[in-house]
């Protein structure tokens, strides 16, 4: 009787130790998991397909993320098929750089359930009018992606966003109050850029958005006043947003502006901004004029 005693409390205590090491194995597991970043791309303008990718790259080799870069489909419809959106389900971050996109409806229902579980969103540039659809079109609300997943200034969707000239660039400071904010690590506080200017006031502040950098015209092709080109905010899930109208490829030179958006893919994470620069990215893309 002793015996069999013995051998059960030693099979008992097998279980236990085995269960222990099992969930030890998968809490390491879980924590050691590298979260993904997937890009949604087509722009026909700013050679998103190709600036995103060389971003993607560098947070894979210096910074210990998984990434997936989607693009339009290459032929005459491409404004109207992403493939592979589905990685969305599995995204840990959205990063968007779209312009004018009639995605079908089961395409945009993977957008839309990803903003729904309160996952954090990046954007860039003309994702302010990421959709185009037809007045009356079933999917026609989502021609105003810019103001429920970025809080852009309303109207942009229906080609209500102007600029000031493709001839204009911009020259971007640091707002003060924000100077400390983690995505501004390591960002200087005056740099040129290439984009020209967008004209988001007087339409903000929107509720809730915190304005980080402050553009000013140069070279406008009509009365300018300063707007904001980069900003955080919350979508109605509760998600992480940051969003910038900035994105020429030139402006991807810049390691000022290189070093926000590494910092911003993190923060959006709520993860720490890197501490350690890990230096300017290679990139040399041209613009589709």
């Amino acid at each position: 009787m002793k015996n069999l005693r013995g051998i059960i409390c030693l099979i008992a205590t097998s279980i236990l130790l085995f269960n222990s090491l099992h969930s030890f194995g998968q809490t390491k597991k879980q924590k050691s998991k590298k979260p993904l970043v997937v890009f949604v791309t087509g722009d026909h303008e700013y050679s998103s397909e190709a600036t995103m990718p060389l971003i993607a790259a560098e947070l894979e080799k210096n910074y210990g993320m998984r990434t997936i870069v989607l693009k339009s489909s290459p032929d005459y419809k491409s404004e109207e098929n992403i493939p592979g959106l589905e990685a969305l389900k599995e995204a840990d971050l959205a990063v968007f750089f779209l312009r004018w996109r009639r995605l079908p409806e089961e395409q945009v229902k993977y957008i839309d359930d990803y903003l729904k579980s309160g996952k954090p969103v990046m954007g860039f540039r003309t994702t302010t009018h990421a959709f185009n659809y037809p007045a009356g079109h079933l999917l026609e609300k989502w021609n105003a992606f810019g103001e429920f997943a970025f809080g852009a200034p309303p109207g942009w969707g229906k080609g209500g966003h102007t600029h000031y000239g493709h001839k204009s660039t911009t020259d971007v400071s640091v707002i003060h109050a924000q100077a400390k904010h983690p995505i501004l690590t390591g960002v200087p506080n005056n740099f040129h850029a290439a984009s020209w200017l967008y004209h988001v006031l007087p339409h903000y502040p929107v509720k809730g958005s915190t304005w980080l950098l402050m553009g000013k015209s140069v070279n406008p092709d009509k009365e300018a006043v300063d707007n904001p080109v980069a900003w955080t905010w919350k979508t109605a899930a509760g998600g992480n947003t940051f969003m910038t109208t900035l994105g020429h490829p030139a402006d991807f030179n810049e390691e000022g502006f290189q070093r926000l958006v590494i910092n911003a893919v993190h923060w959006t994470l709520d993860k720490s901004v890197p501490k350690k620069w890990a230096g300017k990215i290679d990139m040399n893309v041209p613009y589709r004029e």
